[in-house]
């Protein structure tokens, strides 16, 4: 009898253990590759067409599944320039809200309810980073992050939030990069605010930014909201956890516009470094930063833009700049 009380206690110890290498190679990291890449700037402050602002937004298209990455500062400057352009954003579900400045959540709320009329579940999953609701006192007294009133109103519509600390694959071949590691010292952020965290105040420097990396045969597709983080500390972290691969494009706001000549120069040659064969900056970049970039990074009119409402970028096309920023 006791024989068989051993057995049994064997075998369920053989079958925790089996369970646990299953549950562990699920998790092992995915290589996929995705074939077809659309990028269109739908929020940003230069407009070939629609309305510029001080915002980013941009419609991702990966072998045939849409995300929108941010939601741009106005309203309805978003809503707006869809129309112009001709873009539907009621068949996406998932959005990627880079950080909680509100030049990126801005249009949640007002694209959430005008799209949810056609579809339920427009825009009712927002992807974010571990920090995104934590408080931002203001100096002269007050709220500094906008996220905490729009939390309760974005899931009374339907939606929801998704956290991510580390990168994630939210669809075969497209991840989010959870907190990105701030390898180097790039200080893309003013170094004036505070945010409460669990521990206590602290500087703010934007913790909970994230971005979207998509992996292709081609090398990694990296798109930006701000870039707080370092543009090359977001490249390097995208090479660290999706793939130790060339990048192939790198597209959105990047905060350079009040970067040295040195910092610029330094950013040019790691991206030169990284193997880097497309940039488009829009938002935050600066057009002399783009312009520098170009010079020093070894790429060209067609390879190195100033991103415009508007402009895209695909897979096998490369570039499209509109024509204003040719």
């Amino acid at each position: 009898m006791k024989v068989s009380y051993f057995f049994q206690a064997l075998f369920i110890v053989f079958l925790s253990i089996s369970i646990g290498v299953a549950q562990n190679s699920s998790k092992e990291k995915s290589d996929h590759r995705v074939k077809s890449v659309n990028i269109q700037i739908l929020s940003t402050q230069v407009a070939d067409s629609g309305i510029g602002e001080w915002g980013f937004a941009a419609l991702v298209e990966v072998d045939g599944k849409k995300i929108l990455f941010d939601t741009g500062a106005l309203p309805d400057t978003v809503s707006k320039n869809t129309k112009e352009l001709n873009v539907d954003l009621s068949d996406i579900s998932d959005v990627i809200l880079s950080h909680n400045h509100s030049d990126h959540t801005g249009g949640l709320i007002k694209l959430r309810r005008e799209y949810m009329k056609k579809s339920r579940t427009a825009l009712t999953r927002a992807h974010i980073g571990k920090g995104m609701f934590w408080s931002r006192p203001l100096k002269s007294g007050g709220e500094g992050n906008d996220m905490i009133a729009l939390q309760p109103e974005y899931k009374a519509i339907g939606g929801k939030f998704i956290e991510h600390t580390e990168a994630e694959e939210i669809m075969p071949g497209v991840w989010v990069t959870g907190s990105i590691a701030r390898t180097y010292p790039e200080k893309n952020f003013s170094g004036l605010g505070q945010m409460k965290t669990p521990d206590g105040l602290a500087d703010d420097n934007i913790p909970e930014e994230l971005s979207l990396v998509v992996n292709t045969d081609q090398g990694l597709v990296v798109i930006s909201g701000c870039g707080h983080a370092g543009i090359i500390n977001t490249l390097e972290h995208a090479r660290k956890t999706v793939r130790n691969a060339p990048i192939y494009a790198v597209i959105g706001g990047f905060h350079l516009f009040e970067a040295s000549d040195e910092t610029l120069d330094w950013t040019a040659n790691k991206l030169k470094e990284f193997g880097t064969k497309n940039f488009m900056g829009a938002h935050c970049t600066g057009f002399e930063a783009v312009y520098r970039i170009r010079q020093h990074a070894g790429l060209d009119r067609k390879t190195c833009v100033v991103g415009a409402v508007g402009a895209g970028f695909s897979l096998d096309k490369g570039i499209d700049p509109q024509a204003l920023a040719q």
